[in-house]
């Protein structure tokens, strides 16, 4: 006589009371830190721009403070936008050969030529911009593009040196040896060879060096005595005090420059993840 076999039920785990804790806490935490940035959105798209009777919900959204806000600041966009992405590229120009070089060839005083770039980065930015000051005036170079791009590109260019050269302490040797057994020279084996592999890194130090140009004020503030140019830094810093009961127009500025940061941060995350952590572990 045969007997019947029950599957076994697995048991059920159930989170333990600590586990909802962190979860809400966690939570709890990011609605804090978002919510002024859910605000500044709300108050965007109240109508007539009256931000201090905005509700708590858009019910009634009105996009004319959009408007309002890239017929004046439009060109300040603009502007910003050519700034962080010549300051990028820059940056990405110098800081890369360097750190390849800091990194894999052997030069005698490495741990004093990083030493000297961490101290760059102690520098407040008032003394640096108070220099470049000094140097621009002569120069013509006040109230320029290149001006605020090579300025821009001082923030940017030490802390992509310390990114890429922790990324690149890990490249492996041969593959460079090798290129180099095939007739490549230093710079065609760092061209063709050691930046393709070293994406990730590139790509990190590139954001963030955009992210420094496109957030500057103090260098605009200083190497800008005009309206011609003018980053959108700047442009808010003026607008906030020229519309102070158009508050609509105000916070559209605010949320259209903040669009390219939010924008590369969501596509490059995982290169950013990747390159963060790059010569973490050897």
């Amino acid at each position: 006589m045969s007997t019947l076999t029950l599957p076994a039920v697995r048991p059920v785990r159930r989170r333990p009371a600590r586990a909802w804790l962190h979860t809400a806490v966690g939570i709890l935490l990011v609605a804090v830190m978002l919510f002024p940035v859910y605000w500044m959105l709300n108050a965007s798209l109240a109508p007539a721009g009256n931000s201090l009777n905005t509700g708590w919900l858009p019910l009634d959204p009105d996009f004319s403070g959009y408007s309002r806000a890239l017929a004046d600041q439009g060109q300040n966009l603009l502007t910003s936008l050519i700034v962080a992405i010549g300051a990028c590229l820059l940056s990405l120009a110098i800081a890369a050969p360097c750190a390849y070089a800091l990194a894999q060839l052997r030069i005698k005083g490495t741990g004093v030529l990083l030493f000297v770039v961490l101290i760059s980065q102690m520098i407040p930015g008032i003394v640096i911009a108070n220099a470049l000051y000094t140097v621009y005036t002569p120069l013509g170079m006040i109230n320029s593009i290149p001006g605020l791009i090579l300025a821009d590109a001082s923030q940017g260019i030490p802390f992509a040196i310390l990114i890429m050269r922790a990324s690149l302490e890990t490249f492996p040797t041969s593959i460079v040896e090798a290129a180099r057994i095939d007739g490549c020279g230093h710079v065609r084996a760092f061209w063709s060879v050691v930046l393709p592999v070293s994406r990730n890194s590139l790509i990190t130090a590139g954001i963030f060096s955009f992210l420094f140009a496109w957030s500057d004020f103090l260098m605009a503030l200083t190497l800008t005595t005009g309206e011609t140019i003018r980053p959108v830094t700047l442009g808010l810093y003026t607008y906030i005090g020229t519309n102070d009961t158009d508050w609509s127009a105000v916070m559209s500025t605010a949320v259209l420059s903040s669009l390219p940061a939010v924008i590369l941060m969501i596509i490059a995350q995982k290169y950013v993840a990747a390159g963060a952590t790059g010569g973490a572990v050897k």
